[in-house]
C-alpha cells in the first residue's frame, strides 16, 4: 500500500518540431508549436507539484513521443515517468487509472497540459470532490475534458468515447450515468489546440506576473575562520539592491565574526556544522529566496537577475551556477568540465556552486539535513523530488584552495570515492572521518 492516498497523472508529449500541437503548425511552424507545447506542459507540471505538495499526492507524467530519458531530462531526473502505451486516448487513461489503483492510490487524477486556467487550486477542488463522489470531471469549453478522476477504478467510462469531437465530455456524463457512478462537473475552461484557442495561453500568460522581480534574496554564508576573504565578500554583495547578507558562523577564533559585523552583514552564531549553520542563517533570513554561498566564493555579476529570472521560469524552483576554479591549471578545466555535466545531466550541482532556491521549497524539503558532509547533495536530491533545478551558464569562482591542499587528482578522486561511499549507504560520520 502506498503511503500516498492520491495521484495525480499528467498526461503530456515529448516537444518534438512536427509531432507536437500539429493543429497549430500551420499558425506557429513546427518548433513553434512545439515550444508551444514545452511550455504548456512545464506550466501544467508547476501546477501539478505544487498540489502534489500541498495535499502529499504523488506524482506521474504520463508522456507520447520520446523517451523516458528525455522526460527526466526536461522535467527533472526525480519525476516518475511513463509512456502511454498503445491505444486512443481511453484505452491509454483506463490503463493509468487500473496500473495507479494497483498500486494502492484511493484517489487518482489525470490532467492534460492543454489547458491554460488548470491550477493547484481546481485540481485540489478535484480531489475534494473525489471524497464525495465517484468521478470528477473537468468540461472543456471545446466539449472535451481537461481532467478526470476516479476513486475506484471504471474501464468501461473509457469505451466508446468518440475522441476528439465535441461529444467527449456529453457521452462521458451520460455513461457514468449508466454504470450509477456519481459525478461531480468543476468550472468549464478553455484547452488550447486550435489557432483560434490561443488568445486563452496569450490571457493567461499576461495575468501571470514574474514572481520574483524585485524580491528580497538573502545570501546566507556559513564561516569558520574565513576572516581572509569575509569583509571582501561582503562588500561585493551590499552593493546588489535587494539583497541581504547573512553570515552563519560556527565558532571562528581568527576574528571572522567581528569583520562580518564590522562589513555590515547579519551574524548569527552556532556550533561549527555547516548544515546547522545554513539552517541557522536560512531561520533568519526575510528573503522570498534563499542562495547558500562559501566565503570564499565569488558571484557574477548580475547575479540576483539570474537567480530571479530562473525561478520565474515554470517549474524551477532552485538552481546553481556554473562552477568557476580560480586557477589556471589545465587540469581544474577538466574538474570544471565534469563537474557541469554532472550538473547539467542529472540536475544535481553542489554547494559550491552557489545553490539558490525560494524560501518555500527550502522549508519544503525539509533544510540541509544536519549530518557533517554531504548536506548539499542530499539537499539537491530532496529538491528534485519537487521540482526542476536550473544550472545557470555564468560561473561562480570559487578558491583552488582545496585542491592546492591534497592535489587535483587526489582531491578529484576522493570527492567521487566520498559520493560513492554515501549512496551505498556508508554513514556521514565516516565519511567526514575519511575526508578529513
Amino acid at each position: 500500500m502506498n503511503k500516498c492516498s492520491e495521484q495525480l497523472i499528467l498526461f503530456s508529449r515529448y516537444p518534438v518540431a512536427g509531432e507536437a500541437k500539429t493543429r497549430l503548425i500551420p499558425l506557429l511552424g513546427g518548433e513553434g508549436a512545439a515550444e508551444l507545447q514545452r511550455r504548456m506542459t512545464e506550466h501544467a507540471a508547476a501546477h501539478a507539484r505544487k498540489l502534489a505538495l500541498r495535499a502529499g499526492a504523488s506524482l506521474q507524467v504520463r508522456f507520447a513521443g520520446g523517451s523516458e530519458a528525455q522526460m527526466k531530462s526536461w522535467l527533472g531526473a526525480a519525476m516518475e515517468c511513463r509512456a502511454q502505451g498503445e491505444g486512443d486516448l481511453g484505452a491509454r487513461m483506463a490503463e493509468a487509472f487500473r496500473d495507479s489503483f494497483a498500486r494502492g492510490f484511493s484517489r487518482v487524477l489525470i490532467v492534460g497540459a492543454d489547458c491554460p486556467g488548470l491550477t493547484a487550486d481546481v485540481m485540489g477542488r478535484a480531489c475534494s470532490a473525489l471524497s464525495r463522489c465517484d468521478v470528477a470531471l473537468g468540461p472543456a469549453v471545446d466539449g472535451g475534458y481537461y481532467l478526470v478522476g476516479l476513486r475506484r477504478p471504471a474501464p468501461d467510462l473509457f469505451a466508446g468515447i468518440p475522441w476528439g469531437t465535441e461529444e467527449v465530455f456529453a457521452q462521458t456524463v451520460a455513461c457514468a450515468r449508466r454504470l450509477h457512478l456519481s459525478l461531480h462537473k468543476l468550472e468549464t475552461l478553455p484547452d488550447v489546440d486550435r489557432p483560434e484557442d490561443l488568445c486563452f495561453w496569450e490571457e493567461a500568460e499576461a495575468a501571470s506576473p514574474a514572481r520574483y522581480d524585485g524580491a528580497l534574496i538573502s545570501v546566507v554564508i556559513p564561516t569558520l575562520n574565513e576572516a581572509p576573504h569575509i569583509a571582501g565578500r561582503i562588500a561585493e554583495l551590499r552593493e546588489v539592491p535587494n539583497v541581504e547578507v547573512i553570515v552563519a558562523d560556527g565558532g571562528s577564533s581568527d576574528g571572522t565574526a567581528d569583520a562580518a559585523a564590522a562589513a555590515g552583514a547579519r551574524l548569527c552564531r552556532s556550533a561549527p556544522g555547516r548544515a546547522r549553520q545554513m539552517n541557522l542563517g536560512a531561520a533568519s533570513a526575510q528573503g522570498a529566496i534563499l542562495l547558500f554561498l562559501h566565503a570564499d566564493s565569488s558571484l557574477p555579476a548580475g547575479f540576483s537577475r539570474m537567480v530571479r529570472d530562473a525561478l520565474a521560469q515554470e517549474g524551477v524552483i532552485a538552481g546553481a551556477f556554473r562552477l568557476q576554479i580560480a586557477d589556471p591549471n589545465p587540469a581544474l578545466r577538466r574538474v570544471e568540465r565534469l563537474a557541469h555535466l554532472r550538473s547539467r545531466l542529472f540536475q544535481m550541482p553542489y554547494g559550491d556552486q552557489a545553490l539558490f532556491m525560494t524560501a518555500g521549497a527550502f522549508r519544503a524539503s525539509g533544510s540541509f539535513p544536519d549530518i557533517p558532509l554531504m548536506e548539499d547533495f542530499e539537499l539537491v536530491r530532496r529538491l528534485g523530488r519537487l521540482g526542476r533545478i536550473a544550472i545557470l551558464p555564468s560561473p561562480v569562482r570559487t578558491s583552488a584552495r582545496r585542491w592546492h591542499r591534497r592535489g587535483v587528482l587526489r582531491q578529484t578522486l576522493l570527492n567521487q570515492f566520498i559520493i560513492v561511499a554515501h549512496l551505498l549507504g556508508a554513514s556521514p560520520a565516516r565519511l567526514a572521518r575519511w575526508y578529513a
